[in-house]
């Protein structure tokens, strides 16, 4: 099995239609590490509705404290991740110009600096798989695989982003992106 393991970090995940009823329904996930111990994940279009400064209580600047704050996953939902792009970033862990950060010291460094290409987005909790779960959950279709992109995780109406993901994929998932949020209405 470890000789045909291929790491999905970078990619996006997006439901494939069989996720109704759960956390996942209708989400785009970024993979942000995978490898034979599991997977880790933030889903990049669930708002809380809240703003950073809401719910982290730390000085940092008004700038941060605005942010709109993510629901990245349902597990540990009090854990902070951000996703920090910029163009001089060199040393980046999911791809590149992207680092993932858990560090509360350094998002509020993030917040302090000023850089006119750097792009923030906070989340609470993330989304978590073990050793082979995600990998089942893609031989059942649960997950349509899509490349990611900077323009895609840091899209300003993330409320489409589901549908728009879709619609691009071709026919067969543009119908799946038409499907109403609720069956009976159609």
């Amino acid at each position: 099995m470890a000789d045909n393991f291929k790491s999905l970090k970078g990619q996006l995940l997006l439901d494939g239609g069989k996720l109704r009823g759960s956390f996942f329904h209708r989400t785009v996930v970024l993979i942000c590490q995978h490898d034979s111990e599991g997977a880790l994940g933030l889903v990049l279009n669930r708002a809380s509705g809240k703003e950073v400064g809401e719910l982290i209580v730390a000085d940092m600047p008004d700038g941060l404290k605005k942010q709109p704050l993510f629901l990245g996953g349902p597990v540990q939902p009090a854990a902070l991740s951000y996703l920090h792009s910029d163009d001089f970033l060199l040393n980046t862990n999911v791809m590149p110009k992207l680092n993932l950060g858990h560090s509360l010291d350094d998002l509020v460094e993030i917040g302090q600096s000023f850089s006119s290409t750097q792009q923030l987005r906070v989340f609470a909790g993330y989304a978590g798989w073990s050793p082979g779960q995600l990998d089942d959950e893609l031989k059942r279709d649960a997950w349509v695989p899509h490349p990611a992109s900077l323009e895609i995780v840091f899209h300003a109406k993330s409320t489409e982003l589901w549908q728009m993901i879709l619609r691009q994929k071709g026919w067969k998932y543009r119908l799946l992106s038409q499907t109403p949020e609720d069956l009976s209405w159609n």
